[in-house]
C-alpha cells in the first residue's frame, strides 16, 4: 500500500492513523488536506477531517528514474546499478557501451550528473543522502591518477625548493591531494582561488617561511 486516505477527529489524528497502517515516518510521506472538518455548533454539523498520505519515492527510485530519463534524453542507453547504499550514503554505478561522453573531460559531465542527482534525490524534506554516481571504474582510476600526480609533484617541489601550483579542480579532487601528500613532513598543501577555479598548491615547508 502506498496511499490510503483516512479520516478522523482530527487532521493530526487522521496523520497517526494513516502513518500507523502505511508504517512509515512523517518524513517518508506526503500529506494532503481533502478536508480539515469541524466541529460544528453544539454538536450539529460536526464534519470529520480527511488527509491523503502517501509514500514518497524511495531515493533508489528517484535515483533510477532521474538516471533513466537523462540518458534517453543524451541517446545513451546505460544499466543503473545501486551497489551500495546504506541511509547516508549511496553508490550508483552505470554501465553501458561508449559511456566516455558521460564522464567528458577529466571528469566533468559526470561531475555535473552527480551534483544534479544529489538535487533530485534530495529535494524536499527527506533525510539527506549523499550520492556518488562512477562509471567504468573511473573514480577510482582518476584517484589513482591523482595520487600519483600528487607525489610526483610533490617530489619536484622539493627537488627544485619552489612551490608547484596545479589546474583548478573540484573539490573532490583537491581532498584528494591533500591527503595523499598529508604525511609528506617536507610537504605543506593548500588550496587557494575562488570556485570554479579553485586549484592545490603543493610547497616545500621551508619555502614558505
Amino acid at each position: 500500500m502506498d496511499s490510503i486516505e483516512k479520516s478522523g477527529k482530527t487532521v493530526e489524528e487522521a496523520i497517526e492513523e494513516a502513518l500507523q497502517i502505511l508504517k512509515c515516518k512523517r518524513e517518508h510521506v506526503e500529506i494532503k488536506v481533502l478536508d480539515e472538518g469541524s466541529k460544528g455548533f453544539l454538536g450539529i454539523g460536526t464534519r470529520l477531517a480527511k488527509i491523503l498520505v502517501s509514500k514518497k519515492a524511495s531515493p533508489e527510485a528517484r535515483a533510477r528514474g532521474f538516471l533513466k530519463e537523462l540518458t534517453v534524453a543524451m541517446g545513451i542507453s546505460v544499466d543503473v546499478d545501486i551497489v551500495n547504499n546504506d541511509d547516508k550514503h549511496m553508490l550508483v554505478n552505470l554501465t553501458g557501451r561508449n559511456l566516455g561522453v558521460l564522464i567528458g573531460k577529466r571528469g566533468q559531465t559526470l561531475d555535473s550528473i552527480q551534483y544534479l542527482l544529489n538535487l533530485v534525490v534530495n529535494r524536499g524534506d527527506m533525510p539527506y543522502v549523499s550520492i556518488t554516481v562512477d562509471t567504468e571504474g573511473y573514480r577510482e582510476k582518476r584517484k589513482e591518477a591523482l595520487e600519483n600526480l600528487a607525489r610526483n609533484l610533490a617530489k619536484k617541489a622539493k627537488a627544485q625548493r619552489r612551490s608547484v601550483i596545479l589546474e583548478p579542480m573540484n573539490p573532490y579532487e583537491r581532498r584528494i591531494i591533500h591527503a595523499t601528500l598529508q604525511n609528506d613532513r617536507q610537504i605543506s598543501t593548500y588550496s587557494q582561488g575562488d570556485e570554479p577555479f579553485r586549484n592545490v598548491v603543493i610547497a616545500p615547508k621551508y619555502d614558505r617561511g
